[in-house]
């Protein structure tokens, strides 16, 4: 390159170039609210829940657009006024609510419709999110919606004993059994629960029938198929033939036979399958539904008239971005959804002339993932953006110097291209005379600083010029920011980091202003994965590496809150670097404003079940309170009361891990 730099012109600082819109080079109007919402596509994830308000804040309506409604910036600002830190995990109990009411509506309506001649029984999954407060929730609002809940584990059964109350929901049991677990859940139908526990593995069959012998019980069985069907998504690997859980259908035919031979075909009651989470396409569903109702219609065949539950498992997607397209959206409504499984169901069992059985399913995500956000401050800020280069060079300085000034004078929207060129090939060149020698340490950093200047103002022209949006991408990534935020990536979002799922992100206030620089957001935790580079592109519906944020003003807060976290994100989080739970508020919206129903501080050293405030005394105390009501309805005797209390204390205190019990 020809080096005209040797001349000490005056140079052009950023500064003195014209103000433009950053989404917009060519507009000058102020910025407003509604930009705002279009930018990070508020409207298109926020389910009719979170708003731009005229204010500049993000509004939260839980119960739909003419409710009572919050403003999320005020609120903070509350709940700071009242003691509560930040971090905090605000979940709006309002939204569950609705959110439960809002699919049993739909599978009425589809059951309605069709002239489907069963019932919905939908369950929530309590390993979506194990919360006391959110549980207890999730029961209240579905005592007349006949919601039940699910569990996987000892640990979940045990909650769900003590919690479920609702007379006409049923409790399905999953996961991996021991005798243990299968003696708790037959002795619970003796307390008038209804439940069901579903065969996993093949093995768990013969321990049933074992068990119900011992106690002169008829369980109440169910069978999971494992469809050859996959789901989509990032959880695709949870279905299909190899999945974990499940039975061949040689194995059910076994199974069926085993039943027979025991004289408890009656006894299986539920047929049970299972294709994935957040599944994005309404056609992996569909044909999950035409397989699963074809193993429902020949197991009742083969004399399984006892069968009355087909349960659809999880799979209904929640829309994180909004798009339609990607893996963190969907293709479907929830009464589109509803509308499938009842007319597949209803076809297929029609066709056969079989009875239509009650519908259960496992929906967690979509109940509960639209009423938590996490708010949290930004701490401290790293700019790469430089308005001003740094002195000018002299005859003296290496020519390497002299090539950057050159570069940084010379560049314009006709030269573009090969400017960007230069200042790659010269960032190089800058690393390697270092390693060399023959530059020090002075040198390089006036390199280091010139580089950024002459790729800030590059940027400013990029915008204009056409045909570089490559360079300018490119640009965008180089000069974004970090701004280090009051947060644990692992503890409250970690999603983001482990499987790459998109959580809406944007700044709660100041939403009226236009959103200059672009940043990656750093946690509080000394890990280098500690962190979030990848937000929703409301536009193409696939990712982008920065996220367009206002500058942070010295003396003044700065809030920023990630959505839809409600579902997994709470129970998966890591105690990294020992940074536990968050503050957290539970938010009931009524006619004079909001209320703090619970307020859940953040962890102090603590056992598994006290992480999700469980009070050990309470939950043994609400079994032997139940058993001690059934003792005298003579369903239960005293000595099999006895022995589901003792189980219950030692499941409390035990392995959460299968045991052998000799």
């Amino acid at each position: 390159m020809e080096n005209k730099s040797t001349h000490e012109t005056t140079l052009v600082s950023e500064n003195s170039l014209p103000v433009q819109s950053k989404s917009n080079p060519l507009k000058t109007e102020p910025w407003t609210p509604e930009e705002s919402a279009e930018l990070y596509g508020i409207n298109n994830w926020g389910n009719g829940y979170y708003r731009v308000n005229p204010n500049g804040n993000v509004q939260i309506t839980p119960t739909g657009a003419n409710g009572p409604s919050v403003d999320l910036f005020e609120l903070t600002q509350d709940l700071l006024d009242r003691g509560i830190r930040v971090p905090i995990m605000i979940r709006f109990t309002d939204i569950i609510k609705a959110r439960v009411e809002l699919l049993y509506n739909c599978f009425n309506k589809a059951i309605t419709e069709f002239g489907y001649k069963a019932e919905y029984n939908g369950v929530y999954p309590v390993k979506v999110n194990q919360q006391r407060h959110l549980v207890q929730d999730i029961v209240h609002f579905g005592k007349d919606t006949r919601l039940g809940l699910e569990c996987g584990s000892k640990p979940e059964l045990l909650i769900v004993l003590a919690l479920m109350n609702n007379p006409n929901g049923v409790i399905i049991c999953n996961g991996f059994k021991d005798i243990e677990y299968i003696e708790t859940a037959i002795l619970s139908q003796k307390l008038g629960k209804k439940t069901i526990i579903v065969v996993d593995r093949k093995e768990e069959l013969k321990m049933i029938i074992q068990v119900a012998k011992k106690f002169n019980t008829r369980p109440k069985i169910g069978f999971r198929a494992k469809l050859n069907t996959q789901g989509a998504g990032k959880w695709v690997d949870s279905s299909g033939a190899r999945s974990k859980f499940g039975l061949t259908a040689m194995e059910i035919v076994e199974g069926l036979e085993l039943l027979k031979t025991e004289n408890m075909m009656d006894c299986l009651e539920l047929l049970h399958y299972h294709i994935g989470s957040q599944v994005p396409s309404i056609q992996s569903i569909k044909s999950s539904l035409k397989e699963g109702a074809r193993f429902y219609t020949e197991i009742y065949q083969m004399g399984a008239t006892g069968l009355k539950y087909i349960d659809v498992g999880g799979g209904l997607g929640v829309d994180y971005d909004g798009t339609g397209h990607s893996d963190s959206s969907i293709n479907y409504s929830e009464q589109e959804y509803a509308n499938d499984v009842v007319s597949i169901l209803q076809g297929l069992c029609d066709e056969k002339n079989i009875p239509h059985p009650n519908i259960v399913t496992e929906s967690g995500r979509a109940l509960v993932a639209h009423h938590s956000v996490l708010i949290f401050n930004v701490l401290g800020v790293n700019h790469l953006h430089r308005s001003a280069p740094p002195r000018l060079v002299t005859k003296k300085d290496p020519g390497i110097m002299q090539d950057l000034q050159y570069i940084y004078e010379k560049v314009n929207r006709d030269n573009i291209n090969e400017c960007f060129n230069d200042l790659t090939q010269s960032k190089q060149e800058t690393l390697q005379l270092f390693t060399y020698g023959v530059l020090n340490l002075e040198q390089r950093a006036w390199c280091e600083t010139m580089y950024f200047s002459i790729a800030t103002k590059m940027l400013q022209i990029a915008k204009t010029a056409p045909d570089v949006e490559d360079i300018e991408a490119t640009l965008r990534q180089e000069l974004c920011d970090t701004y280090y935020c009051n947060f644990s990536v692992f503890q409250s979002v970690p999603d983001s980091w482990a499987v790459g799922q998109l959580f809406p992100v944007m700044p709660i206030h100041r939403l009226q202003e236009e959103p200059h620089h672009e940043a990656t957001l750093a946690d509080l935790t000394c890990d280098s994965d500690g962190k979030m580079e990848k937000f929703i592109d409301s536009k193409t519906g696939q990712y982008k590496q920065t996220l367009q944020i206002h500058e942070v003003k010295e003396n003044e807060s700065y809030y920023l809150g990630v959505f839809l976290t409600g579902a997994y994100q709470e129970i998966l989080g890591d105690l990294h670097n020992l940074f536990g739970d968050t503050d957290a508020v539970h938010i009931s919206m009524g006619p004079a404003g909001y209320t703090i129903d619970h307020y859940v501080p953040g962890d102090t050293v603590t056992e598994v079940l006290s992480y999700v405030q469980y009070d050990r005394n309470n939950l043994i105390d609400n079994v032997r309170q139940a058993s001690e009501e059934f003792i005298q309805k003579g369903s239960i005797s005293k000595q099999e009361a006895k022995l589901l209390i003792k189980h219950y204390e030692e499941g409390l205190s035990g392995y959460t891990y299968l045991e052998d019990l000799e």
